[in-house]
């Protein structure tokens, strides 16, 4: 069984934590330091960490990579099992392990290489995206790759529900790379084809203008769901939009959440906003 590590910080990361611990002897599992979250800025751990606590291994939390990296490198390791990490490692520390760095990515690479794979997908309208595996290389996400399948994007798939499919697939796909690599059988070969890139959502990112055509506007609503949220400015008032469709080609709100108030239906929203009118 080979010796490996385990870098991931999101829910995305968790299936294949899990995966990496059932075919690896895992050392540990290292991921972002706690943050403040939440009204009451509580230090919250990722849900790699939680996960990787249930499962009784070693935790790291580094605020240095190097630093990590200074502290381990006398410990000969086989594999680096990434996914959804959230920082770049360094070259020295893709160097370290006998047979590389596998990572998880949720697109068809070159395509959409960076931190919102899935959002940008499901903003821009495609009809499929997809999982890569790759070694990674000092790039960001530019390795080369050793499996890569398609996905269709269904035609009212939200960001939550594609990001768990993909999520699942990713596992499934690093489990069978891990043996591939056990075997000596992993092969890898470039990427090809026309690249993009994206970045970290922004808050201006969910802000949606109710003057564009419908089909953008329920693509930026699937890319958002079930959070951050798309937010329009309506009536004067800013609202997360949950839930939208085409009626007639017109843009309708189903399901939406007001300031300081729960989620509720476009119809319920109207009366209340003509009760306050009076």
């Amino acid at each position: 069984m080979l010796t490996a590590y385990f870098f991931g910080s999101s829910e995305f990361a968790v299936p294949s934590l899990r995966e990496t611990a059932q075919r690896t002897h895992l050392r540990g599992v290292v991921t972002q330091p706690e943050r403040p979250s939440g009204r009451g800025h509580k230090l919250t751990p990722t849900p790699v960490k939680r996960a990787a606590l249930e499962l009784g291994l070693p935790v790291f939390e580094p605020t240095s990579m190097r630093a990590f990296l200074a502290e381990h490198l006398d410990e000969p390791i086989d594999l680096i099992a990434l996914a959804s990490f959230g920082r770049i490692l360094p070259p020295e520390l893709l160097a370290w392990p006998r047979l590389g760095a596998l990572n998880v990515h949720p697109s068809l690479l070159p395509l959409y290489r960076g931190a919102t794979p899935i959002q940008s997908a499901l903003r821009d309208a495609a009809s499929e995206t997809g999982l890569s595996i790759m070694l990674m290389d000092a790039g960001m996400d530019t390795g080369p790759l050793v499996a890569q399948e398609r996905v269709a994007i269904g035609a009212q798939e939200e960001y939550g529900e594609l990001h768990d499919r993909l999520a699942a697939l990713g596992a499934r796909m690093l489990g069978e790379a891990i043996a591939r690599a056990e075997e000596g059988s992993l092969t890898a070969q470039p990427q090809s084809g026309e690249a993009s890139t994206t970045r970290p959502l922004k808050k201006e990112d969910l802000i949606v203008d109710l003057t564009w055509p419908t089909s953008r506007l329920l693509a930026a609503v699937r890319a958002y769901a079930p959070a951050p949220l798309a937010r329009a400015l309506v009536d004067g008032e800013w609202l997360k939009i949950v839930r939208a469709h085409d009626d007639g080609g017109r843009f309708a709100i189903d399901e939406l959440i007001a300031p300081n108030k729960g989620a509720m239906s476009w119809d319920r929203y109207r009366q209340m906003r003509s009760a306050v009118r009076g």
